[in-house]
């Protein structure tokens, strides 16, 4: 029997298809598109190797993309039909499950199946790895921590993917609030290997949650070239870099950055991330109608069914960007169709009725200038919009939409609440200075709203 380069034994498999494993794996933990061609790799070598099949499995289904979900369920499918699942080994016969739960559609399963084979093996990557992606989908950031925070003890410093599981666990410590601890051991995982882009994003999301965009501006320009080229992670830290510039005030800047990495992006990550960056323009006025034309193109048939919640909140950004009011009801209509029946254990039936739906219109509500309404649908559910998934500093556009509809609303005492609770988090943010701005203007507080000004204007200057 065959081992891989955990010690993880393999099945079904010939050494050679192993070693193909071994750099798919490797791969997948370098974000790099490798992994697609070394996955099948080793299903070439070896067709019936049950955890080449369920590697593949876990990279069609975790895209976000009905497409790929329907290609991946149809191979599965096919392997299963030929193995017997009896004759596998305990851990071989648990990857199976977890797959058959996403399959399904059941996120929550398979990430808890997930997490069941990591107490047993904690040495196995891909769990810990799928597992990770499962948790950062669901928005769930205890798990985001405790589920690679639980493996490390069982990984020595030496081994070469140690630092992969250190760049895991320090996303995890920031969507669980442990800023200090994350930066600590986000820059740790880079240092044992600097082209961990996990590693660098996790380091990079701390300073973006503690408002440092002096910090993560020089900290991603010392090491441009680890994060910006070769990877499928790309757009998404230049996303990052634009979240930063745009705290200093430079917008050419950002859209020099959005026309040269994240315009003419075709998956759903990519595109999400350049809706949500002109959605952050949007809401300051700043009309980019033929860039957000481009998007509003490109995201019908990538949302013509549902699928993932939060995917659909950005097709509606971006049919709103382009005026395109229209194309943005027909797509809540869909998902309250979708919604209105059944389904139990889809996961992201549950996002679409309890997160996607209310953003959606509230989203499609800002658009049409009903600020009241984007008010009533977005402030009961501030506190879980979490449960549609994605990370804090992509949710950050719901709670900055909200925050807007309520200074156009006039709703002056939530705004005020809504601008206190950014500042004491992050008293270092131009844009929480230039709001507090904003409603002092509104309340005819002239001089206030020239200090909160001047408060904004030098940290912008200073970083």
């Amino acid at each position: 029997m065959s081992h891989d380069q955990h010690g993880l034994a393999m099945t079904g498999a010939s050494a050679a298809a192993v070693r193909h494993y071994d750099r798919a794996i490797d791969a997948l933990l370098h974000f790099r598109a490798e992994v697609d061609t070394e996955a099948a790799a080793a299903l070439a070598e070896s067709p019936g190797f049950p955890m080449g099949n369920v590697l593949s499995a876990y990279l069609g289904l975790l895209t976000t993309e009905a497409e790929d979900a329907r290609a991946a369920r149809a191979r599965f499918g096919a392997f299963l039909r030929g193995t017997d699942e009896s004759a596998l080994p305990p851990r071989e016969r648990a990857h199976l499950a977890a797959v058959r739960a996403l399959l399904g559609g059941d996120f929550l399963t398979c990430g808890a199946l997930l997490a069941e084979i990591a107490v047993a093996y904690p040495r196995d990557a891909l769990a810990l790895a799928a597992g990770h992606q499962v948790d950062f989908f669901t928005g769930d950031a205890r798990m985001l921590r405790d589920r690679i925070g639980g493996a490390l003890n069982a990984w020595r410093e030496d081994d070469p993917h140690f630092g992969h599981l250190l760049g895991m666990y320090a996303f995890g410590l920031e969507e669980a609030g442990h800023y200090d601890r994350s930066e600590e051991v986000g820059l740790r995982a880079v240092e044992l290997n600097p082209r961990d882009v996990w590693g660098i994003h996790a380091v990079v999301h701390t300073y973006e949650m503690q408002g440092r965009f002096g910090d993560g501006l020089r900290y991603l320009d010392a090491r441009v070239r680890d994060w910006s080229e070769g990877t499928f992670f790309n757009v998404h830290n230049w996303w990052h870099y634009c979240l930063y510039a745009l705290e200093t005030g430079d917008v050419p800047r950002v859209l020099a950055i959005y026309d040269a990495a994240l315009a003419g992006g075709r998956s759903c990550m990519e595109l999400l991330d350049a809706a949500a960056l002109l959605w952050r323009l949007h809401l300051e006025g700043s009309d980019q109608h033929e860039r957000w034309r481009a998007l509003a193109d490109a995201w019908p048939p990538l949302v013509a069914e549902p699928f993932y919640a939060f995917n659909d909140m950005h097709a509606v950004m971006s049919y709103v960007g382009a005026g395109r009011i229209g194309a943005a009801e027909k797509l809540v209509a869909e998902r309250e169709a979708y919604a209105a029946r059944p389904r139990p254990g889809v996961t992201n039936h549950d996002m679409t009725l309890r997160v996607g739906l209310p953003v959606c219109r509230a989203i499609t509500a800002f658009g049409r200038g009903d600020h009241e309404a984007v008010v009533d649908l977005l402030h009961p559910i501030r506190h879980r919009v979490n449960a549609f998934g994605g990370s804090h500093a992509q949710r950050d556009a719901v709670q900055r939409t909200l925050l807007e509809s309520a200074l156009r609303a006039g709703r002056h005492d939530l705004a005020r609440v809504l601008v206190s609770e950014r500042i004491w988090v992050r008293p270092c943010s131009p844009y929480n200075w230039l709001k507090q701005a904003s409603l002092a203007d509104a309340l005819g507080d002239g001089a206030a709203a020239a200090l909160a000004r001047a408060r904004a204007g030098e940290l912008a200057r200073s970083g």
